[in-house]
């Protein structure tokens, strides 16, 4: 089976401009063929294809265009990469899958550079400390022993995150043996109080109300504010003490190594959870199918929401799941999982969310995110993942 691994690297500064160089080449070819196509929808002429489009790039545009030769100094495949990902942008438009195209623009997009191997004569060679990619060469990593040496890498991409470098490839492992489980299911409710409470009595604490992250969250609203000012002060650069450039793209690389510090700390604290939920080798593990973005437009718990990653934590649990050949169950959305008696199946339709105690007529009384977890575990209203 293939398999993702990322990881941060070490390039030297040659490789860094390297990268950064076919990253703004890849980034110019894709807004190219988004504006040329632009063109054409509104001129009414048909659809340019990605492989037609880089043969009018080859033998007509650079021709005559020949300042713009510079396309030409960097990875073909980097380039091909992004054409290709310009035209699955305008099929899923087209399917009514996502909006329409839109330019990339620096120091707003994800950057990224994409390699491939030459040949499975010319395998992508990773060693213990070091990989070899493609027009760059031997590139130190930071996590030793983490991806794999066997020469099974198929291809890779390398992306820039704040004033750091990470490399994330495809290789072929075999697969996981699936566990035999020896525990009964378990239900997941997830909140913002806690950020997961299991039917086992098991509690995740919301990471976002620790001491390390307020203090976090407190120096990013500094730093943005500095931020802000640096931009004022630039609208009057003409004035003594006036912000210059680089002083602001300083203060954006600091605020932007604050918000990668955060979410570290979050994906960090996910990736432990589900490791917590999956080595008890339970028979299934029972999600509810949360509406995150019908939560996200509640302007009062969009911020806490966002800051939960629910979306992030099903979608690693599911990867888990299927990799442990766990079963996954997801709950329907409009099941009364909260306000459902858990002893006596009694449906409390005036439950107010400030009600942390769930309490029944038959006398049954619970936490409110335990009793949840609870009707999450044993319900039949479910599909699989």
């Amino acid at each position: 089976m293939f398999k993702s691994f990322k990881t941060e690297i070490m390039p030297t500064p040659e490789q860094k401009e390297i990268i950064l160089r076919t990253i703004g080449v890849c980034r110019f070819v894709y807004n190219l063929y988004v504006g040329v196509n632009m063109e054409r929808l509104e001129q009414g002429k048909p659809f340019m294809s990605g492989m037609t489009f880089s043969v009018w790039l080859n033998n007509a545009y650079l021709p005559a265009n020949p300042e713009k030769l510079w396309i030409k100094q960097v990875s073909s495949k980097a380039v091909k990469r992004a054409i290709m990902n310009a035209e699955n942008a305008y099929r899923r438009f087209f399917k009514g899958l996502s909006g329409f195209p839109r330019f990339k623009k620096k120091g707003k997009s994800d950057p990224s550079m994409y390699f491939v191997r030459n040949g499975a004569k010319q395998p992508i060679v990773c060693e213990r400390h070091r990989m070899k990619i493609p027009t760059l060469g031997w590139v130190r990593l930071k996590e030793y022993g983490y991806l794999p040496i066997n020469g099974s890498i198929k291809s890779g991409t390398v992306s820039v995150r704040a004033g750091r470098f990470f490399v994330s490839v495809l290789a072929e492992v075999p697969e996981t043996e699936k566990q035999t489980p020896e525990t009964d299911g378990i239900g997941v409710d997830l909140g913002i109080q806690a950020f997961a409470t299991v039917s086992d009595e098991r509690v995740f604490e919301n990471i976002n109300k620790t001491d390390e992250v307020g203090r976090l969250q407190k120096r990013l609203r500094r730093e943005q504010r500095k931020l802000s000012r640096k931009y004022g002060s630039f609208q009057e650069r003409n004035l003594k003490g006036g912000a210059t450039r680089q002083n602001i793209q300083k203060q954006r690389l600091t605020v932007q190594q604050i918000y990668y510090r955060l979410d570290c700390i979050r994906t960090d604290f996910i990736n432990k959870a589900i490791a917590e939920l999956v080595k008890t080798k339970p028979s299934y593990i029972a999600l509810e199918d949360l509406n995150v973005r019908g939560m996200m437009k509640n302007r009062h718990l969009a911020k806490a929401v966002s800051e939960q990653k629910f979306s992030e934590f099903r979608r690693k649990l599911t990867l888990k799941c299927a990799e442990l050949g766990i079963e996954l169950r997801v709950v329907d959305r409009f099941y009364p999982s909260s306000k459902t008696c858990h002893c006596c199946g009694r449906v409390k339709c005036d439950l107010k969310l400030s009600e942390r105690v769930y309490s029944c007529e038959c006398g049954y009384t619970a936490d409110r995110d335990y009793n949840a977890a609870l009707n999450l575990r044993d319900t039949e209203r479910y599909k699989l993942a």
